[in-house]
């Protein structure tokens, strides 16, 4: 399948080709043509499939098809609501991207910085607007923002958006919708709160499910190393003497354990910074600039700050801490092994995790493999390693193996 038989315009075609996409992935290939028929979607998919192009592909060329007149207004006509500035600003880069040959706006809001350039661009008119829930609200107060004229709705990250506690302020943001809209709901899982919030917003919607749900990437290779609370640092920084751990994106539970982890890092002689919700949306933007262009190895995490990093082919992911809620492990370990390429995750577990262990196991329908040689093994290793998570066969040597693209090492 090739982009071309999904019938997109040549404008948009010509993007995607100076962007280098010539083949849609599972969810673009099912979702598009839906979206274009104006039917409601739920697009149920793991994180790194392709879900933002899914949607902005197909709502940038709706939008085009708008009769003149209507199309030079500038009215919003478009919404996308997302969790984090980091994803708004990725989802904004994408339409800006498939939209270089259209005439039509978009910006993205977002809490954290002055307002001020955000409703200067709103007052020249904009077309696609995309938002993080709080500073929308506090927008359509303020009378910057009205949205009677909008025609697409797209929720995206609607499990995280809930597990962040926007639940409240994604009702009242859809109460000011019009009620004959096309609606779109993206998730990577599929909890009852998200079935009910279909029932409640969708209108007789086509289900796209690419992979299973609350499954994780095959392509990913999912280790786990039984430690002492108090060796978890002395254990990353062993882990990362390996020349193999090109990139790591590592998750702690809190601000305060990032920052205190980083300075640990930085002591051992690593490059690595930290990005979390206390951090400036300049200083975040900052570091995760930075990553991306290698100049910094390890990135320290919290999940807020984290939701919607779109990394290439980053090499590992590390829960230094693992997550009390099972799907949010799903969502970190997607932020490696995304488009076909290859990677690891890599969790620290210490005794009092160990019921979040099993509970991620439960979710995810498959064994995580324990490592077992590191010089740091948990005392009295675990009833849970040996009854209910296989090891890995054979003698292994410490540490992390190397990082597959394609199916080729590197």
């Amino acid at each position: 399948m090739i982009f071309e038989k999904l019938n997109i315009i040549p404008p948009i075609l010509e993007a995607l080709k100076r962007e280098g996409y010539t083949q849609p992935t599972p969810i673009q290939e099912q979702a598009i043509p839906v979206i274009l028929a104006k039917r409601d979607l739920v697009g149920l998919a793991q994180t790194g499939t392709g879900k933002t192009a899914a949607f902005a592909i197909p709502i940038l060329q709706i939008l085009q098809a708008e009769p003149k007149e209507v199309k030079g207004k500038h009215t919003i006509k478009a919404l996308i609501l997302t969790p984090t500035r980091e994803l708004a600003i990725q989802i904004g880069e994408s339409f800006t991207a498939y939209g270089r040959y259209l005439g039509l706006r978009n910006t993205v809001i977002f809490g954290g910085v002055s307002q001020g350039a955000q409703t200067d661009a709103l007052k020249a008119g904009v077309d696609i607007l995309i938002a993080t829930p709080g500073r929308l609200l506090d927008l359509m107060n303020q009378k910057y923002i009205n949205l009677r004229h909008i025609k697409l709705f797209v929720l995206d990250e609607a499990d995280r958006m809930l597990d962040m506690g926007f639940s409240h302020d994604v009702k009242k943001i859809i109460a000011h919708l019009p009620e004959i809209r096309q609606t779109m709901l993206f998730s990577a899982t599929m909890p009852p709160e998200i079935s009910k919030l279909v029932g409640d917003i969708l209108k007789n919607p086509i289900r796209v499910a690419v992979t299973p749900i609350s499954s994780t990437v095959d392509a990913i290779e999912q280790t786990v190393y039984f430690v002492e609370k108090k060796d978890k640092k002395h254990l990353l920084v062993h882990l990362l003497k390996n020349k193999a751990v090109i990139s790591a994106l590592v998750f702690t539970r809190t601000k305060h354990g990032a920052d205190k982890l980083t300075r640990d890092l930085i002591r051992a002689g690593v490059q690595a910074e930290a990005i979390h919700g206390n951090k400036s949306q300049t200083a975040r933007q900052r570091a995760l600039t930075k990553f991306k262009n290698k100049e910094t190895r390890v990135l320290v995490a919290t999940d807020i700050a984290a939701r919607g990093i779109d990394i290439d082919e980053l090499s590992h992911v590390i829960n230094y801490d693992l997550p009390n809620v099972p799907e949010t492990y799903v969502h970190r370990i997607g932020r490696t092994g995304r488009a076909g390429l290859g990677g690891e995750a890599l969790s620290f577990c210490d005794q009092e995790e160990k019921a979040y262990l099993l509970d991620i196991q439960k979710l995810i329908t498959k064994p995580i493999q324990v490592i077992e040689d590191h010089p740091y093994p948990l005392s009295e290793d675990s009833e849970i390693a040996s009854q209910n998570i296989p090891p890995k066969a054979g003698p292994r040597k410490t540490g992390v193996i190397g990082y597959y693209r394609r199916g080729r090492q590197r």
